[in-house]
């Protein structure tokens, strides 16, 4: 599969940057698989959000996999790369720097509640005047109240853990163990467990777990049933799948996505 890479300036045309007059700007475009928006950064903040589909996006030192009723907000100037792992509805906000929800330059994944979805959407239907601008004010106010969710995988600069990390994101279910993958990046076992702990601030299970559960999401918010998305990440059983949710979420799969979609 060849992909087709976008520049920023061709997915954004002139003229619908956020300005102090019109602080939030909606763009609309639908991306498939083979679409990549290459690495790029911008002066304004980005919400980045799908109607459908599923986005991975980067940035230098992290990951972050976004499914349908997750947004994920990039602080202005991030460099960050958007890359489409599912067919997308893509409907990214252009927030004002000035006006951003969120302070620094942390990224964060948000949950979206019906009534932050369907303002986008508005948004996004509504041209210059009185009805886009309270439309803008009322996802600014909406947007600091926003759940957020733990699902940052974070990255390495170190080339030989890079290689392993980006062969695991791509198969999450691969069951070789830490020595086996050192034989693969040319490091040993020893070396690649202080760079985990070094670089990541974690351990290679915990590392491992963190990228599961980032591929979890988008398979359980469409409807895979548990036991399918468990053995699709390499777990031994549905019950030891919702063990290791449970501990890190606080609630199981189907409790957590019943909460968003309460919201």
């Amino acid at each position: 599969m060849s992909l087709t890479i976008l520049t920023h300036t061709r997915w954004q045309p002139s003229g619908t940057e956020p300005t102090p007059a019109r602080p939030v700007r909606a763009l609309a475009r639908d991306l498939d698989v083979t679409q990549w928006l290459a690495p790029h950064q911008h002066a304004w903040g980005q919400l980045t959000f799908a109607l459908s589909g599923v986005l991975r996006v980067t940035t230098p030192g992290s990951s972050w996999i976004v499914p349908p009723l997750r947004a994920i907000w990039i602080a202005p100037n991030v460099v960050h790369a958007i890359h489409v792992l599912e067919t997308a509805r893509l409907r990214p906000l252009c927030i004002l720097a000035a006006r951003a929800p969120f302070e620094g330059e942390e990224c964060r994944v948000l949950a979206v509640s019906v009534l932050l979805r369907e303002m986008i959407i508005a948004l996004g239907q509504t041209g210059p005047g009185p009805r886009e601008h309270l439309l803008a004010e009322l996802i600014l106010d909406e947007l600091p109240g926003a759940a957020t969710r733990p699902m940052r995988v974070p990255l390495p600069r170190d080339k030989r853990l890079g290689a392993l990390c980006a062969a695991l994101i791509e198969d999450p279910a691969c069951q070789l163990t830490l020595g086996q993958l050192a034989a693969q990046v040319g490091a040993s076992e020893r070396t690649l467990t202080r760079l985990f702990e070094r670089e990541l601030g974690m351990r290679f299970g915990h590392w491992r777990q963190q990228v599961r559960l980032a591929h979890a999401a988008p398979l359980i918010a469409r409807g895979m049933p548990l036991s399918q998305v468990a053995g699709e990440l390499g777990y031994a059983s549905q019950s030891a799948f919702s063990a290791m949710f449970k501990k890190t979420f606080g609630s199981s799969p189907t409790a957590f996505f019943a909460d968003d979609n309460a919201r």
